[in-house]
């Protein structure tokens, strides 16, 4: 099979297709030919270049979020061979305490694939059973790619800041796909949302999915903005997947009287300040967040079956130019998750 093999960490051209031995599912697992996996920023990119958190071993295929059609089953597996699937990245201890209280996206000892373990940027991948959701009719390969990779961690998000109907929530990267996920989540929730994104054209993105305003962070006045909008009030809840320095005390800066900021993603930098007088002055509250448990992605997938959700792609490319699907992505343009397609030409 074709794969975009990562032998070593650098740039882009580091990722290079080649022909490699077509993967057997062992036991407990199904082989998947994909026809969907998408580039990410932290999985993918920080990856490619050696900045990930977690030790990396190489040769290692990225890809941590392939959707396709199931081609072989292993021993034990109920699931049947011409299943639409799409792959959930995070493997479960399922042996934690978190696993045990079904709060698996807390899960201390998970693996993920396309960083532990060859992932979607190939032909086929091998995953585990209870990683393979079955996609609704209604999705495309390239669709259920976006809506399980970051609509299912919007609504953990949202969860974890207790968000509630009525209350205003400001959204940051607002454009990008965690970020369009996690308005069209608080939408849906009933929340008033505020989008926040560097352009104009970012920011008419995000309310055309369904925030009521709009804020240029990079030409306007970010926290005056929403009090303005809020009538003084602010947010009761910031989601934040950005870290920016400059963009977080913004944020943070935004927030009402008893507001909830949740964060989960470090792409702008990662170290920020906080202002520790006003957070126990006005209650605050911070909560780190990552991933999302196996009920949020299944909800997910509902939800955009029944038009509640829309997944915003930018673009498809076929798997040989990944290299540049990820210079693409490192520009920060798209509008919506770049997606690579291994059966287009």
């Amino acid at each position: 099979m074709k794969a975009v093999v990562l032998r070593e960490f650098g740039p882009p051209e580091v990722l290079r297709i080649e022909e490699v031995a077509r993967p057997a599912p062992g036991r407990g697992e199904v082989l998947v030919e994909v026809r969907a996996v998408s580039v990410n920023r932290t999985l993918d990119l920080k990856v490619r270049r050696g900045e990930y958190s977690k030790r990396v071993r190489l040769p290692l295929v990225l890809g941590a979020d392939p959707s396709g059609v199931i081609a072989e089953v292993g021993a034990g597996v109920a699931r049947h061979v011409g299943e639409r699937v799409t792959v959930s990245s995070h493997i479960r201890c399922g042996r934690c305490a978190s696993c045990r209280a079904g709060e698996e996206a807390d899960c201390t000892e998970s693996e993920s694939i396309g960083v532990h373990r060859w992932g979607g940027y190939a032909t086929y991948v091998a995953v585990p059973e209870q990683n393979a959701y079955a996609i609704p009719d209604a999705l495309s390969f390239a669709d259920a790619t976006v809506v399980g990779r970051t609509f299912p961690a919007a609504i953990n998000f949202l969860a974890k800041a207790e968000l509630k109907a009525g209350e205003w929530v400001l959204v940051m990267g607002a454009a990008g796909a965690l970020g369009s996920a996690g308005v069209q989540v608080a939408r849906e929730l009933g929340a008033k949302v505020i989008a926040a994104a560097g352009t104009d054209e970012r920011v008419a993105s995000a309310v055309a999915h369904g925030a009521r305003s709009g804020i240029n962070y990079r030409q306007q006045d970010l926290a005056a903005e929403v009090h303005r909008i809020t009538d003084g009030h602010g947010a009761d809840v910031v989601f934040e997947n950005i870290s920016d320095p400059v963009l977080w005390p913004q944020a943070f800066a935004s927030l009402a009287r008893h507001g909830r900021l949740v964060t989960g993603g470090s792409h702008g930098g990662g170290h920020v300040t906080l202002d520790v007088t006003r957070l126990y002055l006005d209650r605050l509250r911070i909560i780190g967040a990552a991933g999302a448990n196996r009920r949020d992605i299944e909800r997910a997938l509902r939800g955009a079956a029944s038009g509640a959700y829309t997944a915003v792609v930018d673009r498809v490319l076929p798997l040989r130019d990944a290299a540049a699907a990820h210079r693409i992505v490192e520009d920060g343009s798209p509008l919506g998750k770049v997606i690579l397609d291994p059966t287009l030409a």
